[in-house]
């Protein structure tokens, strides 16, 4: 069992999140998304961060969770599964190549 509040500040580590979005998406029962918008305070910051104060099943078998972390430096992350094993998977957003800029 997995925390779901200890996992994402596990993962986000210090990183400035602009907004997020996590939520359940188990068949069997349903849960709510807990959405965390741009220009949030710290007081919803923490809102946020309670909401996600829950165990689930992190292991295998069905997706418990899913959500999208976006980060104030343009990159993101978004819930990784495979044959029902799940975790958050960092994309870092790719270099622009130097013949796309205008001179």
């Amino acid at each position: 069992m997995a925390n779901a509040r200890e996992e994402f500040l596990d993962f986000v580590d210090g990183k400035l999140v602009q907004c997020a979005i996590v939520g359940g998406c188990n068949y069997y029962h349903s849960q709510s998304a807990f959405e965390l918008k741009s220009n949030y305070t710290k007081e919803e910051y923490e809102e946020f961060l309670g909401s996600l104060c829950f165990r689930y099943d992190s292991g295998y078998g069905s997706q418990e969770l899913g959500g999208i972390i976006w980060f104030e430096n343009g990159d993101w992350a978004e819930r990784g599964e495979y044959d029902g094993s799940e975790w958050w998977e960092y994309k870092r957003r790719p270099e622009i190549p130097e013949r796309l800029f205008k001179k």
